[in-house]
């Protein structure tokens, strides 16, 4: 009996320890997920390694509340830099996006509509085509052009339902094309999907590449 009532002394304080130890986990997480959301905000510079170590320098003596320039005299600048970058990255990502959709457009089985949309059915659906007003629910997986997953529905772990009058021009398009049980592939250019504003980690003068699969018309 004495021996029992050890172990379960020895166990209850244990528990505090295990406990603290997950928070302490937990908390070094929340700050790496801190510096994520810093290089997000980062991205529209297109930094350099030299570039971002200086960066890291001026965070560094931020936070020792240190300043080696004047900060009211660089606000302009870096809001003049980030105009300079985002501008660059749009031209060098419109040229990318206009070749991309050149060539999917030439894959068998693909058809650009007017509105440049390219459509490629990878397999057929026996049910009902849906309207622009109708909701749907569907799997999806939407990348960029050079292959990066922005989104989908598997990460949010259930398929998305939604009316096809409420999303980007290029999805009421293409899903309206679309039966149900089919799946498609959708390159959206930029213009019928988030245009210059962009989306979250979708940068702006994007091109998108959607699979879709319509799973149910929802009338």
């Amino acid at each position: 009996m004495r021996k029992l009532l050890i172990v379960a002394l020895i166990a209850l304080t244990a528990v505090p320890s295990f406990a603290a130890d997950e928070k302490k986990e937990d908390d070094l997480k929340t700050f790496y997920a801190v510096g994520q959301v810093m290089a997000r905000q980062l991205g529209v510079f297109s930094l350099t390694p030299d570039e971002l170590a200086q960066v890291k320098k001026g965070l560094d003596d931020g936070i020792a509340g240190k300043s080696q320039v004047d900060m009211d005299a660089y606000k302009m600048k870096i809001q003049q830099l980030a105009v300079e970058r985002r501008n660059a990255q749009g031209e060098k990502l419109a040229a990318q996006s206009k070749e991309f959709i050149e060539k999917a457009a030439k894959e068998k089985g693909a058809v650009k509509t007017p509105s440049g949309l390219v459509y490629k059915s990878i397999k057929e659906g026996t049910g009902a085509s849906p309207a622009a007003t109708d909701k749907v629910k569907v799997n999806y997986r939407g990348t960029l052009i050079d292959g990066k997953e922005f989104d989908s529905s598997a990460a949010a772990g259930k398929p998305a339902e939604f009316r096809l009058d409420q999303v980007i021009k290029c999805w009421t398009e293409g899903v309206q094309k679309m039966k149900a049980g089919g799946k498609a592939q959708l390159v959206c250019p930029s213009d019928i999907a988030y245009g210059e504003r962009g989306s979250g980690v979708i940068p702006a003068n994007a091109t998108l590449v959607f699979e879709v699969e319509l799973l149910e018309v929802v009338k």
